[in-house]
């Protein structure tokens, strides 16, 4: 199993990370919560990702992540009957572990069905089958709500330079394009993914921006 990668940032486009370790090149899917934070740090810095490897049998596919916490959610989540890879990878990207965790406590199957993938069928059964299992992973530490305890550590100096990871994008068209691709990698429908970025889409966002303003602000 490969449980990090550490290497340099080669490119990334959501959900997309490449990684080059020692002249291996990895493909790692990531939330876009990683993505946030990866703002912080320009491509070809060293970056340290968790992973968490998933086999099937058509495909094996690496996932990474910002934190230890949002990795034992992802895990935790491919335990429940119906929540694929796709599907938690979209959860992750929707809420943060702190605001899933208090949307099953909660009960808040409203807030669950705003993420691609699960209708209120789903939402149901995910609130009541995972509560029993978040419980355990709390008590034991696992899972952190208040603030996660791993972050991406970027090489070198990058002070002043978190605008410019993406600066290479050429104008509004190749932004938005990339943010809709982003979306349906996601789950959502085209129709929503176009509707969602362009509302959420301002001059000179970065890509990054656009997503996490398409997934927090819209309402379709």
């Amino acid at each position: 199993m490969i449980g990090f990668l550490k290497g340099i940032l080669v490119k990334k486009q959501p959900p997309l990370l490449w990684l080059d370790v020692r002249g291996v090149g990895y493909e790692v899917e990531a939330p876009m919560s990683t993505f946030y934070q990866l703002q912080s740090g320009d491509e070809e810095s060293e970056v340290l990702l968790l992973t968490h490897m998933h086999v099937r049998e058509d495909l094996i596919q690496l996932y990474g992540f910002a934190s230890e916490a949002e990795r034992t959610l992802f895990k935790t989540l491919l335990k429940v009957n119906g929540v694929g890879a796709k599907m938690a990878l979209g959860i992750l990207s929707s809420m943060s572990v702190n605001e899933f965790c208090q949307s099953v406590e909660q009960g808040d199957v409203t807030a669950l069905t705003r993420i691609p993938g699960v209708g209120k069928k789903t939402a149901e059964r995910l609130q009541i089958e995972i509560r029993d299992r978040l419980k355990p992973l709390v008590e034991a530490g696992l899972l952190n709500y208040a603030t996660e305890d791993f972050t991406l550590q970027p090489s070198g100096d990058m002070a002043g330079e978190a605008k410019n990871s993406l600066n290479n994008l050429k104008g509004e068209v190749m932004v938005v394009n990339k943010a809709v691709e982003a979306l349906l990698a996601l789950g959502y429908k085209s129709t929503q993914a176009e509707k969602m970025v362009k509302q959420a889409y301002q001059d000179g966002m970065l890509l990054e921006e656009v997503i996490k303003a398409a997934l927090q602000g819209v309402k379709i």
